[in-house]
């Protein structure tokens, strides 16, 4: 494998993230031809196949399984490597790797556009997903900082809390739970629950709410996507537990109720998260210096009067 390059790796292990040849061209702004190649030259390199492709669906060979271990090792050294050149030369310049659950959606990039105004050198990557893809994407050292809520503890991490994170019960304008004005948490119990997928941090800090006051939730939906959730709630299928970050369009023009529960919203913290063993390089420290000094402010400008008019 002496000839193997690193561009090689980088294509396998955005296959391997992927499934997909297609999507992985994508989104290393390639044909799926030249993907395809690459992967094909690594395989040449190792003698054996990495993935089994059946038509359109792709999955990993045992073989392939060891190697994206390997791969992502290498890969991370190497980016370990190019910070560290880039502290010795305290430039603000390369590629950041921002991993973010996708509740931050709803706010981040317009973070993050002023933050690249302000430091046009530094290239920004986005990677998204539930808080435990996440916690395997800051693991596998593929995000360099990672911007979610509850921080893991199975990780040695550094989290430092940025901005109030308040979610609470939301519900079709013309839900009956509406006339009770400040329903108690058992008042919840005759409705359908609309529920985010697990390992989402949402869905934990629903469970954990509704575990203490003996409230096992009748889930009648499951949606990994937020949006997919609200048009649920809207169309009056059920209730939900959401994000105030979440829901500025709907609740400024009067297309979803929140619920006043009692002992609600539940207020959490959005974090700025990185591995302890991770040395971070000028782009990842200038970005979780503008994370703590200006996306509070941000956010208690955007939601600051829906949070009044939610509670």
């Amino acid at each position: 494998m002496k000839n193997t390059t690193f561009r090689q790796l980088r294509v396998f292990t955005e296959v391997a993230r992927h499934l997909s040849f297609a999507r992985a061209a994508e989104a290393l702004h390639l044909t799926p031809p030249a993907v395809t190649m690459q992967v094909k030259e690594l395989e040449g390199h190792v003698g054996l196949p990495l993935f089994e492709r059946n038509g359109r669906q792709v999955a990993l060979t045992t073989v392939g399984e060891y190697m994206l271990v390997y791969a992502r090792k290498l890969l991370a050294t190497l980016k370990d490597a190019e910070d560290a050149a880039a502290r010795l030369q305290r430039l603000e310049v390369g590629t950041l790797t921002i991993g973010m659950v996708s509740t931050a959606k709803y706010f981040l990039p317009r973070l993050l556009a002023q933050f690249q105004s302000e430091h046009a050198g530094i290239e920004l990557r986005l990677a998204v997903g539930n808080r435990e893809q996440l916690i395997q994407m800051l693991q596998g050292n593929e995000v360099d900082i990672a911007v979610m809520g509850r921080p893991p503890t199975e990780l040695a991490t550094r989290a430092e809390p940025f901005a109030a994170h308040p979610h609470m019960f939301v519900a079709s304008t013309e839900h009956p739970l509406l006339k009770l004005g400040s329903p108690r948490v058992d008042d919840l119990r005759p409705y359908g629950f609309i529920v985010r997928e697990r390992g989402s941090g949402t869905r934990a800090a629903m469970e954990n709410f509704l575990q203490k006051s003996h409230l096992e939730p009748r889930v009648i939906m499951e949606a990994a996507s937020n949006e997919t959730i609200k048009q649920a709630v809207m169309a009056g299928l059920g209730i939900s537990f959401l994000s105030l970050h979440t829901m500025g369009l709907e609740l400024e023009h009067q297309l979803i109720a929140t619920l006043d529960v009692s002992g609600t919203p539940i207020v959490r913290a959005w974090n700025v998260v990185h591995t302890q063993s991770k040395l971070l390089s000028p782009a990842a420290e200038a970005f979780r210096y503008f994370m703590l000094e200006r996306a509070e402010g941000h956010l208690a400008d955007k939601y600051g009067k829906l949070l009044k008019l939610a509670v």
